[in-house]
């Protein structure tokens, strides 16, 4: 991941366990996550409503997955792999992130 373009987003400190932030990646809205000191990073836009509302889900843990669940239909979503656990036809995007001498950063593609 070393060879990316990398673009800070905000301070480390902004992002809190387990509560989702939203950062505007290009024309992306992307939901961030920080889970047991993991971070990941997916689209914020709910493919089943086309609502900016991921960030605002609550994360868990469903079928051995770190997931994040839509706030309006309650779907499932997958961290690491954007997945939808209750429909595999959908998913969502999930963008490389790290933290960087106290900042968050998402990796420009």
């Amino acid at each position: 991941m070393s060879d990316l373009n990398w673009e800070t987003v905000c301070d480390a400190s902004d992002l809190l366990p387990e509560i989702g932030a939203r950062a505007l990646l290009g024309k992306d809205q992307v939901a961030m996550f920080r889970i047991k000191d993991k971070l990941f990073a997916v689209n914020a836009i709910d493919p089943f409503t086309n609502a900016a509302v991921l960030a605002r889900g609550i994360v868990g843990s469903l079928k051995n997955q770190i997931v994040v669940a839509s706030p309006l239909l309650k779907q499932h979503f997958n961290l690491e792999t954007g997945s939808c656990l209750e429909d595999e036809t959908v998913s969502i995007k999930t963008y490389a992130i790290r933290e960087n001498d106290g900042k968050i950063q998402l990796a420009l593609k």
